[in-house]
C-alpha cells in the first residue's frame, strides 16, 4: 500500500525521500524519481514524514526507541504520521514524545486495501491536534476519497478497530454462509446473489464472494495482518473494561486461520479454514450440479 500511496504523492508534486526495510521493494519509486535513503537522514530533512509498517512493535521501534526511533531527529514545527493500524495507546504515547521535540503526530489509518491505495480512494480516520489537522488533510488527499477527524491521538487508531471489528463479523458471516448452503444442497451462486439483494447486503458480500467463487484467496492485506487488528480490538476492549464476546469469537477464528497455514492469505480466505474443518471444499462455479451428482 505504501508504494502506492508514495506514488501518488509523487505525481502531486511532491519532492520524496523513501526508505523500506527491503529497499528494492521501492525501486519502482526510485526509477521515478524518489530519493533513497535512510529513516534518520529523511526524519532530519522532511517536514511531513509517513509510516506504515505491520505491527505496533515495529512502529514502536521506528520513533520512540531510544537508539533508533526517528522523532528525536525530527526538525520542530515538522509533522509525523502514522498510517500503520496500531494501538491507540501507543499513538498517544508516541504524541506525548513528538511533543518534546515540537513535532505534531497523528495516527491515521487507512481502510481500502491495495486496490484504494493504487486507485487513490482510501478512506482514513485520524487522530490528533485538530488545529493542525487542516494542513495534514492537504498532504494526504492526492491518495484519498473520505477523510475524517476523529479526536485526540489514539482516536483514528480507535474508530479503524470500529471498522474492523464490522469487517470481521462481516467476512465471518459470509463464508459460514457460503458453508451452510453448499452442505444444504442449494446452488451456493444463486442463493448468495439472491440474498445479497436484501438486508444481508455488505460490502463484504458483494465485493468479496465473486472472488471466493473464482476461487481467488489472494490478499488485499494479510489474514495475518487482521488477526493483529483484532487482537488490538481485543486488547481495547480489556483496557475499557468491556466483554465482546462475538469478537473474542472471530478473533480466534482467525488465530485458527493463521496457525492452518493461511496466514498469507486475503481475510476471505477464512472459507479455506471452515472448508478444512467441515472435511470438504465448498465449489461454488456450478456447485449446484456436483452436489446433484454427489447425491448432497
Amino acid at each position: 500500500m505504501g508504494f502506492s500511496m508514495c506514488k501518488h504523492l509523487m505525481k502531486a508534486g511532491n519532492q520524496v525521500s523513501v526508505y523500506n526495510r527491503t529497499m528494492s521493494k521501492a525501486q519502482g519509486l526510485i526509477d521515478l524519481g524518489a530519493k533513497a535513503s535512510d529513516p534518520i537522514s529523511i526524519a532530519k530533512e522532511v517536514d511531513y514524514l509517513y509510516l506504515i509498517v505491520s505491527f505496533p512493535e515495529d512502529v514502536e521501534r521506528m520513533t520512540i526507541c531510544p537508539q533508533n526511533g526517528i522523532l528525536k531527529h525530527m526538525k520542530k514545527g515538522s509533522f509525523i504520521i502514522d498510517h500503520t493500524t496500531s494501538s491507540p495507546s501507543l499513538a498517544k504515547k508516541i504524541e506525548e514524545e513528538a511533543k518534546k521535540y515540537g513535532v505534531y503526530s497523528y495516527d491515521i489509518p487507512v481502510v481500502g486495501g491495495d486496490l484504494g491505495a493504487k486507485n487513490g480512494t482510501l478512506n482514513v480516520m485520524a487522530g490528533g491536534d485538530k488545529e493542525k489537522f487542516s494542513e495534514v488533510e492537504q498532504t494526504i488527499k492526492p491518495y484519498c476519497q473520505n477523510i475524517r477527524y476523529c479526536g485526540e491521538a489514539g482516536s483514528g487508531q480507535q474508530t479503524k478497530l470500529i471498522n474492523q471489528i464490522i469487517l470481521g463479523h462481516n467476512i465471518t458471516g459470509v463464508c459460514e454462509a457460503i458453508i451452510f448452503a453448499y452442505k444444504a444442497g442449494l446452488d451456493v451462486k444463486e442463493t448468495i446473489n439472491y440474498l445479497a439483494k436484501g438486508s444481508a447486503a455488505s460490502t463484504q458480500l458483494s465485493f468479496y464472494f465473486p472472488r471466493m467463487e473464482k476461487r481467488d484467496f489472494e490478499p488485499g492485506f494479510y489474514a495475518e495482518h487482521f488477526l493483529k487488528d483484532l487482537k488490538l480490538a481485543v486488547e481495547e476492549c480489556d483496557r475499557m473494561g468491556i466483554k465482546l464476546k462475538n469478537l473474542e469469537l472471530v478473533t480466534e477464528m482467525f488465530d485458527v486461520m493463521c496457525k492452518e497455514g493461511f496466514e498469507k492469505k486475503g481475510h476471505h480466505g477464512l472459507l479455506l479454514l471452515l472448508e478444512k474443518m467441515n472435511k470438504l471444499k465448498a465449489i461454488l462455479v456450478k456447485n449446484w450440479i456436483f452436489n446433484k451428482l454427489l447425491g448432497r
